[in-house]
């Protein structure tokens, strides 16, 4: 995927990819109360049309099941745990897979230029999860798609859009 006004953000999964592969146990669309902006909500998955095939059971669950996720395994951290790092902002209170779908739909935003630095600084060339990730596979000499090469960062990766290539690995 090419952002022509952000050449720089290279995603490598859809939003919809992300969800159809399996993410956040099935709870990312899950009502919510949100510290953020003091306010419910729930059913923000529906209006992305692209998001309209995928199975509820993939996007609303309220408690998570790790075994949909892509790799079968937890990765990550709670909503609240984000708000309080002032991760989330108001315009999309359910963090950064909400904005990246707003982004991939067209919106533009001042929060933009933060939320692509954090992925790059997490997923982008040089992510810091993205580089730990090929090393480990070098130095075990393992293929790219071997999925028992840490389960864990490659679900988090794939919650943030990127699947690792040849190509990444490399650069290392």
């Amino acid at each position: 995927m090419v952002f022509d006004d952000y050449p720089e953000f290279r995603p490598n999964l859809t939003p919809a990819e992300i969800f159809e592969q399996g993410a956040f146990g099935g709870t990312y669309w899950r009502p919510i109360h949100s510290g953020v902006t003091g306010r419910n909500y729930k059913n923000k998955h529906t209006g992305y049309k692209f998001l309209s095939h995928i199975d509820e059971n993939l996007l609303t669950r309220t408690e998570p099941d790790y075994t949909l996720n892509k790799y079968g395994v937890h990765s990550g951290t709670t909503l609240e745990y984000w708000e309080s790092r002032d991760w989330i902002k108001k315009q999309d209170p359910y963090g950064w897979v909400q904005w990246y779908c707003e982004f991939y739909s067209g919106r533009r935003s001042s929060d933009d230029r933060r939320q692509i630095d954090r992925w790059l600084a997490f997923a982008g060339p040089n992510g810091r999860f993205l580089r730990r990730l090929a090393k480990m596979i070098k130095s075990q000499r393992k293929k790219v798609n071997d999925k028992t090469v840490s389960p864990v960062i490659r679900q988090e990766l794939h919650q943030w859009a990127k699947k690792i290539t040849s190509a990444d690995i490399a650069q290392f």
